[in-house]
Protein backbone atom coordinates (compact mmCIF):
# COMPACT_ATOMS: atom_id res chain seq x y z
CA UNK A 1 0.00 0.00 0.00
CA UNK A 2 1.40 3.03 -0.27
CA UNK A 3 1.94 5.62 2.98
CA UNK A 4 3.29 9.20 3.35
CA UNK A 5 5.84 9.95 5.58
CA UNK A 6 4.56 10.84 9.55
CA UNK A 7 5.99 11.36 12.75
CA UNK A 8 4.33 7.96 13.95
CA UNK A 9 4.37 4.99 12.32
CA UNK A 10 0.53 3.98 10.96
CA UNK A 11 -0.12 0.43 11.36
CA UNK A 12 -0.36 -1.41 8.38
CA UNK A 13 2.44 -2.94 6.20
CA UNK A 14 3.48 -0.78 3.65
CA UNK A 15 3.27 -3.04 0.61
CA UNK A 16 2.59 -0.98 -2.39
CA UNK A 17 4.88 1.78 -4.64
CA UNK A 18 3.84 5.18 -3.69
CA UNK A 19 2.06 6.85 -6.10
CA UNK A 20 2.05 10.76 -6.69
CA UNK A 21 0.07 12.53 -4.39
CA UNK A 22 -3.05 14.03 -5.10
CA UNK A 23 -3.13 11.82 -8.22
CA UNK A 24 -6.85 11.31 -8.91
CA UNK A 25 -7.75 11.37 -12.21
CA UNK A 26 -9.88 8.76 -13.64
CA UNK A 27 -8.86 5.89 -16.01
CA UNK A 28 -10.85 3.56 -17.54
CA UNK A 29 -10.02 0.09 -16.41
CA UNK A 30 -8.20 -2.15 -18.59
CA UNK A 31 -7.32 -5.87 -18.62
CA UNK A 32 -4.95 -8.39 -20.81
CA UNK A 33 -4.69 -12.16 -19.58
CA UNK A 34 -1.74 -14.11 -19.93
CA UNK A 35 -1.73 -17.95 -20.22
CA UNK A 36 -0.81 -20.46 -18.00
CA UNK A 37 0.68 -24.12 -18.03
CA UNK A 38 -0.73 -25.74 -15.03
CA UNK A 39 -2.82 -25.32 -11.77
CA UNK A 40 -1.49 -23.52 -9.17
CA UNK A 41 -1.82 -24.40 -5.06
CA UNK A 42 -4.51 -21.83 -4.02
CA UNK A 43 -3.87 -22.47 -0.12
CA UNK A 44 0.11 -21.92 -0.75
CA UNK A 45 1.56 -20.61 2.44
CA UNK A 46 4.27 -17.82 2.09
CA UNK A 47 5.36 -15.67 5.26
CA UNK A 48 8.67 -15.07 7.19
CA UNK A 49 9.07 -18.83 7.47
CA UNK A 50 7.75 -20.19 4.36
CA UNK A 51 9.15 -19.14 0.88
CA UNK A 52 7.52 -18.73 -3.05
CA UNK A 53 7.67 -22.24 -5.06
CA UNK A 54 10.43 -22.32 -7.09
CA UNK A 55 8.09 -23.54 -9.75
CA UNK A 56 5.73 -20.61 -8.78
CA UNK A 57 5.76 -18.19 -11.74
CA UNK A 58 5.90 -20.18 -14.75
CA UNK A 59 2.71 -22.17 -13.58
CA UNK A 60 0.26 -18.91 -12.83
CA UNK A 61 -2.13 -17.40 -14.65
CA UNK A 62 -1.96 -14.05 -14.46
CA UNK A 63 -4.52 -10.53 -15.70
CA UNK A 64 -3.24 -7.29 -16.19
CA UNK A 65 -5.31 -4.60 -15.21
CA UNK A 66 -4.84 -0.60 -14.77
CA UNK A 67 -6.42 1.03 -11.94
CA UNK A 68 -8.44 4.77 -11.19
CA UNK A 69 -5.36 5.49 -10.69
CA UNK A 70 -3.37 4.94 -13.60
CA UNK A 71 -1.35 2.13 -11.96
CA UNK A 72 -0.92 -1.23 -14.13
CA UNK A 73 -1.78 -4.03 -11.60
CA UNK A 74 -1.01 -7.89 -12.62
CA UNK A 75 -3.21 -10.40 -10.35
CA UNK A 76 -3.70 -13.93 -10.90
CA UNK A 77 -6.81 -15.04 -13.13
CA UNK A 78 -9.07 -16.39 -10.99
CA UNK A 79 -8.50 -14.35 -7.79
CA UNK A 80 -9.29 -11.24 -10.29
CA UNK A 81 -12.57 -12.81 -11.36
CA UNK A 82 -13.66 -13.25 -7.89
CA UNK A 83 -12.56 -9.48 -6.67
CA UNK A 84 -14.51 -8.33 -9.46
CA UNK A 85 -17.28 -10.22 -8.42
CA UNK A 86 -16.74 -8.94 -4.72
CA UNK A 87 -16.42 -5.42 -6.58
CA UNK A 88 -19.68 -5.57 -8.20
CA UNK A 89 -21.68 -6.81 -4.74
CA UNK A 90 -20.26 -4.25 -2.44
CA UNK A 91 -21.03 -1.48 -5.16
CA UNK A 92 -24.33 -2.27 -4.82
CA UNK A 93 -24.14 -1.67 -1.09
CA UNK A 94 -22.56 1.91 -1.95
CA UNK A 95 -18.57 0.98 -1.32
CA UNK A 96 -16.88 1.37 -3.72
CA UNK A 97 -13.12 -0.15 -4.05
CA UNK A 98 -10.20 -0.84 -6.74
CA UNK A 99 -6.82 -2.68 -6.53
CA UNK A 100 -4.27 -1.16 -5.72
CA UNK A 101 -1.51 -3.79 -5.56
CA UNK A 102 -1.76 -7.94 -6.08
CA UNK A 103 1.60 -9.61 -7.99
CA UNK A 104 5.03 -8.45 -7.16
CA UNK A 105 7.90 -9.42 -8.59
CA UNK A 106 11.15 -10.84 -6.50
CA UNK A 107 12.93 -7.76 -8.29
CA UNK A 108 10.42 -5.25 -7.38
CA UNK A 109 10.29 -6.22 -3.79
CA UNK A 110 14.33 -6.24 -3.24
CA UNK A 111 14.19 -2.57 -4.60
CA UNK A 112 10.95 -1.77 -2.45
CA UNK A 113 13.12 -3.54 0.64
CA UNK A 114 16.33 -0.98 -0.37
CA UNK A 115 14.21 2.17 -0.79
CA UNK A 116 12.37 1.76 2.65
CA UNK A 117 15.70 0.84 4.38
CA UNK A 118 17.02 3.88 3.24
CA UNK A 119 13.69 6.04 4.37
CA UNK A 120 12.11 4.27 7.20
CA UNK A 121 15.33 1.66 8.41
CA UNK A 122 15.67 -2.10 9.12
CA UNK A 123 13.67 -2.54 12.13
CA UNK A 124 10.40 -0.55 10.14
CA UNK A 125 11.03 -2.75 7.17
CA UNK A 126 11.24 -6.24 9.19
CA UNK A 127 7.84 -5.09 10.56
CA UNK A 128 6.01 -4.12 7.25
CA UNK A 129 7.83 -5.15 4.13
CA UNK A 130 8.41 -8.84 3.56
CA UNK A 131 12.00 -10.26 2.53
CA UNK A 132 12.36 -10.97 -1.31
CA UNK A 133 11.21 -14.11 -2.12
CA UNK A 134 8.83 -14.67 1.00
CA UNK A 135 6.34 -11.80 0.19
CA UNK A 136 2.78 -13.08 -0.56
CA UNK A 137 2.37 -10.74 -3.01
CA UNK A 138 4.62 -13.19 -5.52
CA UNK A 139 1.88 -15.26 -5.55
CA UNK A 140 -0.58 -12.67 -6.94
CA UNK A 141 -3.02 -14.44 -5.20
CA UNK A 142 -2.54 -11.82 -2.28
CA UNK A 143 -4.27 -8.13 -3.09
CA UNK A 144 -4.44 -4.63 -1.60
CA UNK A 145 -7.20 -2.69 -1.77
CA UNK A 146 -8.13 1.12 -1.62
CA UNK A 147 -11.83 3.10 -1.50
CA UNK A 148 -13.34 5.51 -3.51
CA UNK A 149 -15.21 7.54 -1.61
CA UNK A 150 -17.89 10.11 -2.67
CA UNK A 151 -15.44 10.50 -6.41
CA UNK A 152 -12.22 10.25 -4.47
CA UNK A 153 -9.62 8.15 -4.64
CA UNK A 154 -8.10 7.16 -0.57
CA UNK A 155 -5.46 5.16 -1.24
CA UNK A 156 -2.92 6.55 1.70
CA UNK A 157 -3.16 3.98 4.73
CA UNK A 158 -3.02 6.92 7.17
CA UNK A 159 -6.07 7.66 5.49
CA UNK A 160 -7.73 4.34 4.84
CA UNK A 161 -7.58 3.45 8.22
CA UNK A 162 -9.97 6.27 9.18
CA UNK A 163 -12.71 4.04 7.77
CA UNK A 164 -13.05 0.90 9.89
CA UNK A 165 -17.40 0.67 9.30
CA UNK A 166 -16.58 1.15 5.39
CA UNK A 167 -13.39 -1.82 5.96
CA UNK A 168 -16.02 -3.84 8.60
CA UNK A 169 -18.83 -4.08 5.40
CA UNK A 170 -15.72 -4.99 3.24
CA UNK A 171 -14.79 -8.15 5.20
CA UNK A 172 -17.84 -9.25 5.83
CA UNK A 173 -18.48 -10.08 2.18
CA UNK A 174 -14.85 -11.23 1.49
CA UNK A 175 -15.77 -14.99 2.23
CA UNK A 176 -18.33 -15.32 -0.11
CA UNK A 177 -16.09 -15.00 -2.90
CA UNK A 178 -13.35 -16.89 -1.34
CA UNK A 179 -10.83 -14.18 0.08
CA UNK A 180 -9.84 -13.65 3.47
CA UNK A 181 -8.75 -10.82 5.24
CA UNK A 182 -5.10 -12.02 5.63
CA UNK A 183 -3.04 -9.97 8.58
CA UNK A 184 -5.81 -9.82 11.66
CA UNK A 185 -5.40 -7.59 14.66
CA UNK A 186 -3.98 -9.94 17.78
CA UNK A 187 -2.46 -12.17 15.47
CA UNK A 188 0.93 -10.30 14.46
CA UNK A 189 3.15 -13.23 16.45
CA UNK A 190 1.08 -15.49 13.72
CA UNK A 191 1.52 -13.66 10.51
CA UNK A 192 4.30 -11.53 11.45
CA UNK A 193 2.61 -8.12 10.59
CA UNK A 194 0.64 -5.87 11.90
CA UNK A 195 -3.02 -5.53 11.02
CA UNK A 196 -4.14 -4.69 7.63
CA UNK A 197 -7.46 -4.11 6.93
CA UNK A 198 -6.99 -3.89 2.98
CA UNK A 199 -4.91 -6.54 2.43
CA UNK A 200 -6.83 -9.61 1.21
CA UNK A 201 -6.02 -13.06 0.41
CA UNK A 202 -7.62 -15.35 -2.75
CA UNK A 203 -7.91 -19.03 -1.25
CA UNK A 204 -10.30 -20.27 -3.94
CA UNK A 205 -12.72 -21.87 -1.55
CA UNK A 206 -15.74 -20.42 -0.07
CA UNK A 207 -16.06 -22.96 2.50
CA UNK A 208 -12.54 -22.74 3.85
CA UNK A 209 -12.70 -19.07 3.76
CA UNK A 210 -16.27 -18.78 5.73
CA UNK A 211 -14.73 -21.20 8.22
CA UNK A 212 -11.48 -18.77 8.57
CA UNK A 213 -13.59 -16.33 8.75
CA UNK A 214 -15.80 -17.24 11.56
CA UNK A 215 -13.72 -18.63 13.70
CA UNK A 216 -10.86 -15.59 13.54
CA UNK A 217 -7.94 -17.81 12.81
CA UNK A 218 -4.48 -16.87 10.81
CA UNK A 219 -4.43 -18.73 7.45
CA UNK A 220 -1.36 -20.21 9.36
CA UNK A 221 -3.84 -21.50 12.47
CA UNK A 222 -6.15 -23.11 9.52
CA UNK A 223 -3.24 -24.71 7.99
CA UNK A 224 -2.22 -25.90 11.23
CA UNK A 225 1.33 -24.55 10.80
CA UNK A 226 1.40 -22.97 13.94
CA UNK A 227 0.33 -23.77 17.79
CA UNK A 228 -1.07 -21.10 19.22
CA UNK A 229 -1.86 -20.31 22.87
CA UNK A 230 -3.61 -17.43 24.79
CA UNK A 231 -1.74 -14.19 24.89
CA UNK A 232 -1.98 -12.29 28.11
CA UNK A 233 -1.61 -8.76 27.64
CA UNK A 234 -0.64 -6.37 30.28
CA UNK A 235 -0.24 -2.67 29.49
CA UNK A 236 0.04 -1.27 32.81
CA UNK A 237 -0.68 1.66 34.70
CA UNK A 238 2.39 4.23 32.81
CA UNK A 239 2.28 7.47 33.40
CA UNK A 240 5.72 8.23 30.68
CA UNK A 241 4.18 6.33 28.20
CA UNK A 242 0.23 6.46 26.49
CA UNK A 243 -1.20 2.98 25.89
CA UNK A 244 -0.84 3.82 22.05
CA UNK A 245 2.78 4.09 22.04
CA UNK A 246 2.90 0.63 24.45
CA UNK A 247 1.05 -1.18 22.07
CA UNK A 248 2.94 -0.11 19.17
CA UNK A 249 5.62 -1.65 20.42
CA UNK A 250 4.17 -4.46 21.94
CA UNK A 251 3.14 -5.09 17.61
CA UNK A 252 6.91 -4.95 17.13
CA UNK A 253 7.73 -7.43 19.53
CA UNK A 254 5.22 -9.71 18.55
CA UNK A 255 6.07 -9.47 14.64
CA UNK A 256 9.32 -10.87 15.76
CA UNK A 257 7.97 -13.95 17.39
CA UNK A 258 6.52 -14.92 13.93
CA UNK A 259 10.27 -15.58 13.04
CA UNK A 260 11.05 -17.94 15.32
CA UNK A 261 9.36 -21.32 14.11
CA UNK A 262 7.73 -23.41 17.17
CA UNK A 263 8.03 -20.65 19.39
CA UNK A 264 4.79 -20.12 21.84
CA UNK A 265 4.22 -16.93 23.26
CA UNK A 266 2.07 -16.90 26.30
CA UNK A 267 2.45 -13.52 27.92
CA UNK A 268 3.31 -10.09 27.16
CA UNK A 269 3.62 -7.18 29.30
CA UNK A 270 5.04 -3.39 29.74
CA UNK A 271 7.88 -3.91 32.40
CA UNK A 272 6.52 -0.71 34.71
CA UNK A 273 7.70 2.78 35.08
CA UNK A 274 10.67 2.09 37.44
CA UNK A 275 11.80 -0.12 35.66
CA UNK A 276 11.70 2.03 32.26
CA UNK A 277 13.15 5.40 34.38
CA UNK A 278 15.94 3.50 34.97
CA UNK A 279 16.41 1.42 31.57
CA UNK A 280 15.98 5.08 30.17
CA UNK A 281 18.58 6.47 31.23
CA UNK A 282 21.17 3.90 30.85
CA UNK A 283 20.22 2.80 27.40
CA UNK A 284 20.20 6.42 25.90
CA UNK A 285 23.39 7.30 26.87
CA UNK A 286 24.60 4.36 25.19
CA UNK A 287 22.64 4.32 22.40
CA UNK A 288 23.49 7.70 21.65
CA UNK A 289 27.41 7.37 21.96
CA UNK A 290 26.80 5.68 18.71
CA UNK A 291 24.02 8.08 16.78
CA UNK A 292 24.66 11.21 18.42
CA UNK A 293 21.32 12.57 19.85
CA UNK A 294 19.57 9.67 17.36
CA UNK A 295 17.04 8.56 20.14
CA UNK A 296 14.61 10.15 22.86
CA UNK A 297 13.14 7.59 24.82
CA UNK A 298 13.32 4.03 25.67
CA UNK A 299 10.83 1.56 26.68
CA UNK A 300 11.46 -1.93 28.63
CA UNK A 301 8.52 -4.83 27.60
CA UNK A 302 8.60 -8.75 29.24
CA UNK A 303 7.84 -11.92 27.58
CA UNK A 304 7.27 -15.20 29.06
CA UNK A 305 7.54 -18.07 26.03
CA UNK A 306 8.19 -21.67 24.98
CA UNK A 307 10.65 -22.32 22.48
CA UNK A 308 10.03 -25.38 19.21
CA UNK A 309 12.27 -28.16 18.90
CA UNK A 310 14.25 -26.36 16.32
CA UNK A 311 16.16 -23.39 16.91
CA UNK A 312 18.00 -20.97 14.26
CA UNK A 313 21.15 -21.11 14.38
CA UNK A 314 20.96 -17.13 14.88
CA UNK A 315 19.08 -17.29 18.38
CA UNK A 316 20.54 -18.03 21.74
CA UNK A 317 17.95 -19.96 23.09
CA UNK A 318 17.23 -23.50 24.05
CA UNK A 319 14.81 -25.26 22.17
CA UNK A 320 11.87 -26.76 24.07
CA UNK A 321 12.53 -24.50 26.97
CA UNK A 322 10.46 -22.04 28.69
CA UNK A 323 11.47 -18.22 28.97
CA UNK A 324 10.22 -16.23 31.84
CA UNK A 325 10.19 -12.00 32.31
CA UNK A 326 12.27 -12.09 28.91
CA UNK A 327 13.32 -8.37 28.55
CA UNK A 328 12.67 -6.55 24.92
CA UNK A 329 13.84 -2.67 24.57
CA UNK A 330 12.87 -1.06 22.04
CA UNK A 331 14.34 2.71 21.60
CA UNK A 332 12.38 5.69 19.82
CA UNK A 333 14.58 8.19 17.45
CA UNK A 334 13.80 12.01 17.06
CA UNK A 335 10.59 11.19 14.36
CA UNK A 336 8.92 9.26 17.09
CA UNK A 337 9.13 5.81 15.38
CA UNK A 338 10.04 2.73 17.81
CA UNK A 339 12.51 -0.03 16.89
CA UNK A 340 13.58 -2.94 18.77
CA UNK A 341 16.83 -2.39 20.22
CA UNK A 342 17.93 -5.55 21.91
CA UNK A 343 16.55 -8.35 23.39
CA UNK A 344 17.35 -11.09 26.41
CA UNK A 345 17.87 -11.22 30.28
Amino acid sequence: MKKAISALLIVGMLFGIACFAGCTAKKEETTQVTKSTADIDYLVIVNKLHKLPEDWEKNLNITKMNNSLGDDVEVETKAYEAYLKLKEDLKKEGVNIDLDSARRSIAAQEDIVKRFTEKYGEDYVKKYVAVPGYSEHHTGLALDLYLNINGKDVYLNEDMVKYPEIWEKIHQKLADYGFILRYLKGKEHVTGYSYEPWHIRYIDDVDAAKEITAKGIAFEEYLGLVKVTDVAYDYGQSKLYKKAQIEECMDLVKCKFAEWEGCELQALRYAGDEKNAREKTERLKSLNEKEPDQYTAIMVLETDFKTGEKISDTLTLEPGKDYTDYQWILACDKEGSWEIADCGY
